[in-house]
Protein backbone atom coordinates (compact mmCIF):
# COMPACT_ATOMS: atom_id res chain seq x y z
CA UNK A 1 0.00 0.00 0.00
CA UNK A 2 2.80 2.45 0.95
CA UNK A 3 4.81 1.51 -2.16
CA UNK A 4 1.80 2.34 -4.32
CA UNK A 5 1.38 5.72 -2.61
CA UNK A 6 5.08 6.48 -3.10
CA UNK A 7 4.84 5.55 -6.80
CA UNK A 8 1.89 7.90 -7.18
CA UNK A 9 3.83 10.78 -5.58
CA UNK A 10 6.80 10.16 -7.89
CA UNK A 11 4.58 10.02 -10.98
CA UNK A 12 2.76 13.18 -9.92
CA UNK A 13 6.04 15.10 -9.55
CA UNK A 14 7.26 13.72 -12.88
CA UNK A 15 4.11 14.64 -14.82
CA UNK A 16 3.41 17.93 -13.02
CA UNK A 17 6.91 19.19 -12.27
CA UNK A 18 7.01 21.87 -9.63
CA UNK A 19 9.25 24.88 -10.22
CA UNK A 20 9.88 23.79 -13.83
CA UNK A 21 10.97 27.16 -15.15
CA UNK A 22 13.92 29.47 -15.59
CA UNK A 23 14.76 31.97 -12.87
CA UNK A 24 16.39 35.29 -13.69
CA UNK A 25 17.69 38.06 -11.51
CA UNK A 26 20.65 39.55 -9.75
CA UNK A 27 20.88 36.83 -7.10
CA UNK A 28 20.19 33.84 -9.35
CA UNK A 29 22.92 31.30 -9.89
CA UNK A 30 22.59 28.46 -12.35
CA UNK A 31 24.39 25.32 -13.39
CA UNK A 32 23.88 22.93 -16.27
CA UNK A 33 24.31 19.32 -15.20
CA UNK A 34 24.34 16.04 -17.10
CA UNK A 35 24.06 12.68 -15.41
CA UNK A 36 27.14 10.83 -16.69
CA UNK A 37 25.57 7.41 -16.23
CA UNK A 38 22.37 7.88 -18.25
CA UNK A 39 22.38 11.18 -20.12
CA UNK A 40 19.63 12.96 -18.17
CA UNK A 41 20.20 16.72 -18.35
CA UNK A 42 19.03 19.67 -16.31
CA UNK A 43 19.74 23.27 -15.53
CA UNK A 44 19.26 24.21 -11.89
CA UNK A 45 18.47 27.80 -10.91
CA UNK A 46 18.92 29.02 -7.35
CA UNK A 47 18.10 32.47 -6.04
CA UNK A 48 20.52 32.80 -3.15
CA UNK A 49 20.39 35.77 -0.82
CA UNK A 50 22.04 36.16 2.60
CA UNK A 51 22.98 32.45 2.78
CA UNK A 52 19.39 31.41 2.16
CA UNK A 53 17.78 29.89 -0.91
CA UNK A 54 14.82 32.12 -1.67
CA UNK A 55 13.72 30.29 -4.82
CA UNK A 56 14.74 27.15 -6.68
CA UNK A 57 13.74 25.97 -10.14
CA UNK A 58 14.93 23.71 -12.93
CA UNK A 59 14.58 22.86 -16.59
CA UNK A 60 15.55 19.54 -18.09
CA UNK A 61 14.71 16.16 -19.48
CA UNK A 62 15.26 12.75 -18.03
CA UNK A 63 13.76 9.72 -16.41
CA UNK A 64 10.87 9.86 -13.97
CA UNK A 65 13.19 9.49 -10.98
CA UNK A 66 15.54 12.35 -11.90
CA UNK A 67 12.78 14.75 -12.86
CA UNK A 68 10.60 13.89 -9.84
CA UNK A 69 13.62 14.25 -7.55
CA UNK A 70 14.37 17.68 -9.04
CA UNK A 71 10.76 18.77 -8.57
CA UNK A 72 10.79 17.56 -4.96
CA UNK A 73 14.14 19.13 -4.13
CA UNK A 74 13.21 22.56 -5.47
CA UNK A 75 10.14 22.56 -3.23
CA UNK A 76 12.10 21.28 -0.25
CA UNK A 77 14.95 23.82 -0.26
CA UNK A 78 13.05 27.04 -0.91
CA UNK A 79 13.28 29.52 1.95
CA UNK A 80 15.84 27.37 3.75
CA UNK A 81 19.22 28.40 5.11
CA UNK A 82 22.38 26.79 3.79
CA UNK A 83 22.74 25.02 7.15
CA UNK A 84 19.27 23.50 6.80
CA UNK A 85 20.00 22.52 3.19
CA UNK A 86 23.23 20.81 4.24
CA UNK A 87 21.27 18.69 6.70
CA UNK A 88 18.65 17.86 4.05
CA UNK A 89 21.37 16.93 1.56
CA UNK A 90 23.04 14.50 3.96
CA UNK A 91 19.73 12.92 4.96
CA UNK A 92 18.60 12.50 1.36
CA UNK A 93 21.86 10.88 0.31
CA UNK A 94 21.56 8.40 3.22
CA UNK A 95 18.00 7.66 2.12
CA UNK A 96 19.06 6.92 -1.45
CA UNK A 97 22.29 5.06 -0.72
CA UNK A 98 21.16 3.10 2.37
CA UNK A 99 17.37 3.32 2.44
CA UNK A 100 17.33 5.04 5.84
CA UNK A 101 16.86 8.51 7.22
CA UNK A 102 18.76 8.02 10.49
CA UNK A 103 18.00 11.42 12.01
CA UNK A 104 14.38 11.55 10.91
CA UNK A 105 14.93 14.74 8.89
CA UNK A 106 11.72 15.96 7.23
CA UNK A 107 12.38 15.28 3.56
CA UNK A 108 8.84 16.02 2.44
CA UNK A 109 7.82 14.25 -0.76
CA UNK A 110 11.47 13.21 -1.31
CA UNK A 111 10.86 10.44 1.18
CA UNK A 112 8.88 8.70 -1.57
CA UNK A 113 12.21 7.98 -3.32
CA UNK A 114 13.38 5.70 -0.51
CA UNK A 115 12.92 2.58 -2.65
CA UNK A 116 15.58 3.82 -5.08
CA UNK A 117 18.23 2.57 -2.65
CA UNK A 118 17.51 -0.95 -3.91
CA UNK A 119 18.33 0.11 -7.48
CA UNK A 120 22.00 1.11 -7.35
CA UNK A 121 22.04 2.05 -11.04
CA UNK A 122 19.37 4.69 -10.31
CA UNK A 123 21.13 6.37 -7.37
CA UNK A 124 22.62 9.04 -9.65
CA UNK A 125 19.18 9.73 -11.10
CA UNK A 126 17.78 10.58 -7.67
CA UNK A 127 20.90 12.47 -6.57
CA UNK A 128 21.45 14.42 -9.80
CA UNK A 129 19.73 17.63 -8.70
CA UNK A 130 21.50 17.58 -5.34
CA UNK A 131 24.83 17.16 -7.14
CA UNK A 132 23.97 20.16 -9.32
CA UNK A 133 23.15 22.12 -6.16
CA UNK A 134 26.55 21.13 -4.74
CA UNK A 135 28.19 22.64 -7.83
CA UNK A 136 26.36 25.94 -7.34
CA UNK A 137 27.11 26.10 -3.63
CA UNK A 138 30.74 24.98 -3.73
CA UNK A 139 31.83 28.61 -3.81
CA UNK A 140 29.62 29.61 -0.89
CA UNK A 141 31.95 29.51 2.08
CA UNK A 142 29.31 28.91 4.77
CA UNK A 143 27.92 25.85 2.99
CA UNK A 144 31.33 24.23 2.65
CA UNK A 145 32.07 24.47 6.37
CA UNK A 146 28.85 22.67 7.41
Amino acid sequence: MLDNLYRQVIIDHYKQRRNFKELKGEYVRKVHYKNPSCGDVMTLFIELEHNQVKKAAFLGEGCSISMASASMMTELIENKSLKEISSLRKAFEQLIRNGVNPNGVDLGDSLSLQGVHQLKARHNCALMTWQALDKILKDVKEYNTL
